[in-house]
């Protein structure tokens, strides 16, 4: 999916929501679990639900790779269903991977080329040869870890080298050379505030993912205000507030409901910023 394909789509879902597929079989409705595939089962319906709010889909690595073959088997067929009822929907495979060229290269193959999703998420810590690999393939996408939202993010990320620069800064700075915002988006977490006037600086029209709305305590609004661009560059992920707002069978009807809520938000801002018309 190309840049201008996905500001196109966000503007005509009026949305710039990805629901983040976490699936966890302990928060599964118990009902699902005699599925012969109870986490693709779980996934298939919150998909359809949520699918007219939202323009992206975020399954989480590790909540797949925890159950072995099966849960693998499980990210497969999700990824498949997607591409095949769903196909505009851009699919990033949140892995965080990073290795020496040759690992990456055969990471970006297994992602890009078997799986065929449009996004994943990379650690840039090992730097350019361990990110290049996954920039080889037209009309996809890296992710970069920028600025988490996580507690631990200020051991490393906000550290200052000899002229102030903050190591987060310094990535961004140093990976714009390695692609521009056709194929590089980065990660800031939803709780970075006033932070992301500081993203925007060193990168005016790069996609931000964005993690950490709601159930992590990041506001929308922030994230608008100082984030936002003339082609809304955001595609905030929301995740168990979405897919776990209820366990009972009406799970998916529930999942639609507070994704619609997250889309109408969105909207608003969206419309206060001009990306959108009335």
């Amino acid at each position: 999916m190309t840049y201008s394909e996905l500001t196109a789509f966000i503007r005509s879902q009026r949305s710039f929501l990805c629901v983040g597929l976490d699936t966890d079989l302990r928060r599964v409705p118990q009902h699902l679990l005699a599925d012969e595939d109870p986490i693709f089962a779980f996934n298939r319906a919150i998909i359809d639900a949520t699918a007219p709010y939202c323009v992206a889909y975020k399954p989480n690595l590790a909540f797949y790779e925890t159950y072995g073959v099966k849960g693998w088997a499980a990210f497969e067929r999700t990824v498949d269903y997607l591409r095949r009822n769903h196909p505009r929907h851009f699919i990033i495979a949140d892995a965080k991977r990073g290795d020496i060229g040759n690992t990456s290269t055969m990471y970006a193959r297994a992602f890009f080329e078997d799986l065929d999703v449009d996004a994943l998420t990379v650690a840039p810590y090992m730097g350019r040869d361990s990110v290049e690999p996954f920039l080889g393939y037209e009309g996809k996408w890296v992710v970069l870890l920028a600025l988490t939202s996580n507690k631990g993010s200020a051991d490393f990320q906000l550290t200052e080298d000899a002229d102030g620069t903050r190591l987060f800064e310094r990535v961004l700075q140093t990976s714009q050379d390695w692609a521009g915002e056709d194929q590089m988006m980065y990660v800031v977490g939803a709780t970075q505030g006033e932070r992301f006037a500081d993203i925007r600086r060193l990168a005016p029209r790069h996609f931000l993912l964005v993690p950490g709305v709601g159930a992590q305590g990041g506001s929308l609004q922030d994230v608008c205000r100082y984030g936002m661009t003339d082609d809304c560059g955001l595609l905030v992920n929301s995740s168990r507030g979405i897919i776990y707002a209820d366990a009972t069978p009406c799970f998916a009807e529930a999942a639609a409901a507070a994704a619609r809520a997250l889309q109408q938000e969105m909207e608003t801002e969206l419309l206060k910023r001009g990306v959108i018309a009335a």
